[in-house]
């Protein structure tokens, strides 16, 4: 029994990974949530501000934010996001023997779903939901156009960031999704044109518009009167955030680029843990029926990639930025998935010991980080 379960380990991993993500959700809710809290606190009380329209929403239901509400709302989240890409996988691959290898890679690698139980609270997750459901949902009518800008303009509300984090991959899928299949049209193509300079025009209005008005000590003591419990200064450290100019964000992440820089190996060796699923990603763009298809999805990885290099120049949240990187490049597979290809592609194999290695490591493996690796 023992050898077979070496042999074909796979349902093991997919238990291991369960118990794992208990573990960080039990970790995580024993440390105080700074930047998720504060980010429930801050609404439009004073006006077009950036990063604030969870805060808005929750303003809603509640005068008064406890500090609980970060992680049930975290929570929910990835329970939602959870099942939205379990249906999605469903989809694109069915649940079976042959497909359970990719799913352990996938659903139980450090970058995805236990990175997110890790940075539970933060605005990472909201991306990688909102393009899962654009990958479930019908493409064939200027309502998936429409519903993918929507989705980036909520996106940048949240967190303008989003523009270089989760946009490019939204637009990966609306051109893989609606204009590779279905064609381009005069109307298609300018709505979509249309629909991406509102979106930047959205994020340069949040990033040098959306300071705070009024004097950080005055916004300290609105975010007070929000705050279930008023003497907990230390959930307010970060207010800071909605004053500092991006010229200040630039030069703090090169002034700790040589230290944050030393966790670029340890990025480097989890990326080629991973190295089944790469390999098989590449494989379903080799076997794509079009030769066109198969450059504008290169260009597209292309695109998506520069988009992280210049995140990574502005802000030094690193562990984050690769993890979310390699959910994009999940996300991107399902899309090159529903192409029409030429053949069908071989799934990552059941039984060879090295992938098997490489599927016990990371599943071992609890999470990336915010910052630093770990």
């Amino acid at each position: 029994m023992t050898a077979r379960i070496l042999q074909n380990p796979w349902r093991l991993l997919l238990a291991i990974n369960a118990a794992v993500i208990a573990g960080v959700l039990v970790h995580k809710i024993q440390l105080p949530p700074y930047v998720p809290y504060i980010h429930l606190l801050v609404d439009y009380h004073f006006g077009f501000i950036k990063r604030a329209l969870i805060g808005a929403i929750v303003a809603l239901f509640t005068d008064k934010v406890p500090v609980w509400l970060v992680f049930a709302l975290g929570g929910a989240t990835w329970l939602v996001t959870l099942g939205l890409y379990a249906r999605l996988f469903q989809k694109t691959f069915g649940f079976t023997a042959k497909t359970l290898p990719l799913f352990v890679f996938i659903a139980g690698s450090p970058f995805f779903f236990k990175n997110f139980m890790h940075t539970l609270g933060h605005f990472d997750i909201y991306g990688c939901a909102l393009a899962i459901i654009l990958l479930l949902m019908p493409a064939g009518s200027m309502l998936f156009v429409a519903t993918a800008a929507l989705f980036s303009i909520v996106l940048v509300l949240i967190h303008h960031i989003h523009l270089l984090m989760y946009v490019p991959t939204i637009i990966t899928i609306v051109v893989t999704r609606h204009y590779l299949v279905y064609g381009l049209t005069r109307g298609n193509v300018a709505f979509g044109v249309i629909a991406f300079v509102l979106v930047s025009a959205l994020f340069f209005a949040a990033q040098f518009l959306g300071t705070m008005p009024i004097p950080e000590a005055d916004f300290v003591a609105y975010l007070k009167t929000r705050m279930a419990d008023p003497s907990r200064n230390d959930l307010l450290q970060f207010a800071y955030i909605w004053y500092q100019p991006l010229a200040k964000e630039i030069t703090d992440t090169w002034a700790w680029l040589p230290h944050n820089s030393l966790g670029i190996p340890v990025f480097a060796l989890l990326i080629w843990l991973h190295t089944p699923l790469w390999r098989y990603f590449a494989k379903l763009i080799a076997a794509l029926a079009s030769e066109t298809h198969r450059r504008l999805v290169i260009a597209a990885l292309v695109g998506v990639n520069l988009a992280y290099l210049v995140m990574f120049a502005m802000v030094f949240d690193y562990s984050r930025w690769i993890s979310n990187w390699a959910v994009c490049m999940v996300l991107i597979l399902h899309a090159v998935k529903m192409l029409p290809a030429k053949q069908e592609t071989a799934p990552i194999p059941e039984e060879d010991r090295k992938t098997n290695v490489f599927g016990l490591i990371v599943t071992l493996i609890p999470r990336v980080g915010i910052v630093r690796p770990f």
